[in-house]
């Protein structure tokens, strides 16, 4: 019967327990990703989990206790704190708390994990990793163009092969400048309009020219009701978004004659145009950034350039966009009152990590195990100790086994921990003053019975004696000469 005392061994919904292979992989993509970031001057900071919750605003609603969006608590000083649910906010709150004292613009970026207290799904989590990069300070459309930079080189830095991912740039003016030219004032049909734009990759020009309308019924017989939008102005914003197709400099050519004359859509150009060529100085072409008029990206948020980074691999599953970013010059001000231009990029790191798995590249493809020294006797486990100590002074993982199962379980595990080798030392080995070294990773070539490296399998022994002292040396081989 049972123990109705005991807790059920659960974890909450939207976590997940991760383990070595995820891990590993992720902090590949972040140690390559930081590299890019230090290289162009980008300093490394962190921030608390917490924030003070009026700090954050995003998500708060009107209530007594802000609990909706985020994971909130109330402290002994009766203050609301927050975890943080992205790593902007943070970054807003420290520029405003020490902007006496920073070097500016001041140029930062971050990692870690945050926290959203919103329904979870597949593939959607209330904790997750994120990698950002932002400058503060600079209202310069090449500092929008250098974070499109740093996104492009650091995607492909962490693994993703070329021609598999692009960024896609827009930016708010424009679509300001769209509104005033198609005639829409109202701040709801504005906001109708830019959902509808929003889909036009999933139900293409024809559903989103209904949404512009009157409305759209889908297949279940469900109306959404349109932007109210005429004809002539339906076809404008389509004629807008189809105007992404070609060079950088072509797509603005294009988008000039749908929008240009407007102040804010003149201004938005001009800032796209700056962006175009400073691109095109550090190096990165219409293949890796092009500009595309249908991104819309939390308009309400961002000020002017906006970018999104969507992937191209071929797999099962369609991950679309890894990350995204922009100008957000009024954030900073929600603290001193003053506009402070920003601009920045965020990506999603287990996201990430997810592609390049569907996609055959795994950064985590075997997450190795130490080198395992099988303990005979209790009476000898110094021995053991000091081998271990030997390998792990040579760089070596090791460890020796500290169950009480007997040599054929400890074989067991050390394959199971994908261990490239064992170390036997028995009475005989020890009084030879030898150590008898078993190749696990030939093992598990030869397990596979394939015919492919048939040359590296008849250069190495499976089992083999070596000299004490020679250890260090044969593990070595082992560890190097994989197929």
């Amino acid at each position: 019967m049972a123990d109705s005392t005991r807790p059920e061994a659960r974890i909450p919904r939207g976590f997940i327990d991760r383990r070595a292979r995820d891990l590993v992989a992720e902090r590949a993509i972040l140690d390559a990703v930081s590299s890019i970031y230090e290289r162009y001057g980008f300093e490394r900071l962190e921030t608390g989990a917490f924030e003070y919750a009026d700090a954050l605003g995003k998500f708060l609603p009107d209530a007594d206790r802000p609990n909706e969006g985020v994971f909130a608590l109330q402290d002994d000083d009766e203050q609301w704190m927050a975890l943080r649910y992205d790593l902007t906010a943070p970054l807003a709150r420290f520029a405003a708390q020490n902007w006496e004292t920073l070097a500016k613009p001041f140029r930062r970026y971050a990692y870690g994990p945050v926290w959203r207290n919103e329904k979870p799904g597949p593939g959607r989590f209330r904790e997750f990793v994120q990698c950002d990069a932002d400058t503060v300070g600079s209202a310069r459309p090449e500092a929008d163009a250098e974070i499109i930079a740093m996104a492009v080189e650091g995607l492909e830095a962490a693994g993703l092969p070329a021609g598999s991912a692009i960024v896609k740039i827009n930016n708010r003016k424009l679509l300001n400048g769209l509104m005033t030219a198609a005639g829409v004032a109202d701040e709801g049909q504005k906001l109708a309009v830019l959902r509808a734009v929003d889909k036009l990759d999933r139900l293409g020009r024809d559903g989103v020219r209904l949404l512009l309308g009157e409305g759209r019924k889908d297949e279940s017989g469900a109306f959404t009701k349109g932007a109210g939008l005429n004809a002539a102005a339906a076809e404008r914003v389509l004629a807008f978004t189809a105007a992404g197709v070609g060079g950088r400099s072509e797509t603005l050519a294009k988008l000039a004659e749908v929008i240009g004359g407007s102040e804010e859509g003149d201004a938005g150009l001009a800032e796209l145009d700056a962006i175009d060529r400073a691109l095109a100085g550090l190096g990165v072409g219409p293949d890796r950034a092009v500009v595309d008029p249908s991104v819309v990206r939390g308009l309400e948020y961002y000020t002017g350039a906006v970018f999104e980074a969507e992937l191209l691999l071929s797999t099962t599953e369609r991950f679309g966009s890894v990350g995204g970013g922009g100008r957000y010059d009024d954030l900073v001000a929600r603290f001193t009152g003053e506009r402070t231009p920003a601009t920045g990029f965020s990506f999603g790191v287990s996201r990430l990590a997810a592609a390049l798995r569907a996609a055959g590249r795994d950064l985590a493809a075997e997450v190795r195990g130490p080198v395992v020294v099988i303990a005979f006797s209790q009476e000898r486990m110094a021995d053991y100790f000091a081998v271990a100590g030997e390998l792990r002074a040579a760089g070596i993982p090791a460890e020796v086994y500290l169950g009480s199962s007997g040599i054929k379980a400890q074989m067991k595990y050390a394959d199971r921990r994908l261990s490239p080798a064992a170390v036997i030392i028995g009475d005989d080995e020890l009084a030879a003053g030898t150590a008898t070294v078993k190749d696990l990773d030939l093992g598990r070539e030869l397990a596979k019975g394939v015919a492919d490296n048939a040359a590296w399998r008849e250069q190495r022994p499976g089992q083999q004696v070596v000299p004490r002292a020679e250890l260090v040396q044969a593990i070595r081989k082992i560890l190097d000469g994989r197929p």
